[in-house]
């Protein structure tokens, strides 16, 4: 299948240097309020690890005296975010923080459009299809379509996976200039998952610069042994990923010669599809 290759003009970015400096000057500035800092601190304290916290870990975790820790959680408990136990006196997150994933999916501009793609490639490949945008140096799940065969069911909507060793994330990561992928690469902790997770930096930038060249992304077994991945990135009209489409197939489902090509040209149809509306809005 032809395709059409996304504009490889960029607009300038600012250098790791730069960047380092902007955060600073935003945590020094008077505008800054620390106080909602520390609330946000005890909200991310529950990570998932525990599902229950009690004051004293809250404490630990966010590194705020017990004091301080009273007053956030009593605050965060008399708002309805945080949950308190009466018997336990154990802390844990309340449904109503649902309340911004919900705002966040319904006015975004595109979850609302890639819900029909990624409904229409599900149907056709019968697999899971996934819309993840980047946050930083993760992808984060933001709509996901699974199959009676999807492979990781605990992978829904809000899940966070680094982004060199997924296929949706290094397909957004091949949309960058090579400082900033220098820059990303140093943030991040290059962990080898499984026997084939490509951790190197210089291994990692060659592989963008292939992803480059033919249009997507394709993972094989690195984050997740037995999940195959394959992912084009939805651009602006700068020609910068903000998302990607991927299609996730379990290894038992999998047949190279038949699924790989058929898989690329689904993503990268797509994937155009979206970009292409995307840059005749703007």
């Amino acid at each position: 299948m032809a395709t059409t290759k996304a504009p490889r003009t960029r607009a300038k970015t600012a250098t790791a240097p730069e960047a380092a400096a902007a955060v600073a000057a935003s945590t020094d500035s008077t505008l800054y309020v620390q106080s909602v800092e520390k609330a946000m601190k005890v909200l991310t304290a529950f990570d998932g690890s525990k599902r229950h916290l009690s004051l004293s870990e809250i404490a630990a975790a966010t590194g705020l005296d017990i004091s301080a820790a009273q007053r956030f959680t009593f605050t965060l408990s008399a708002l309805g975010y945080l949950l308190k136990d009466p018997q336990s006196k154990k802390y844990e997150l309340s449904p109503k923080l649902l309340d911004f994933t919900y705002h966040y999916l319904v006015s975004n501009e595109l979850v609302s459009r890639a819900a029909p793609y990624l409904q229409q490639l599900a149907a056709e490949t019968e697999e899971a299809t996934n819309l993840t945008v980047r946050l930083d140096t993760d992808i984060v799940f933001v709509l996901r379509i699974v199959s009676r065969s999807v492979f990781n069911a605990n992978v829904i909507v809000g899940s966070r996976l680094p982004a060199y060793c997924t296929a949706p994330g290094l397909a957004m990561l091949a949309t960058l200039d090579d400082a900033e992928v220098d820059d990303l690469l140093a943030r991040t902790n290059l962990v080898q998952f499984t026997p084939a997770t490509v951790a190197q930096p210089r291994k990692i930038k060659e592989r963008l610069a292939r992803i480059r060249k033919q249009g997507y992304a394709h993972t094989e077994d690195e984050f997740f042994m037995g999940d195959i991945s394959t992912a084009a990135a939805v651009v602006n009209q700068d020609g910068r990923a903000i998302g990607a489409i991927n299609i996730a197939v379990p290894r038992v489902r999998w047949n190279a010669e038949r699924d790989e090509r058929r898989f690329a040209d689904l993503v990268i149809q797509t994937a155009g599809a979206l970009s292409a509306r995307r840059r005749q809005e703007s």
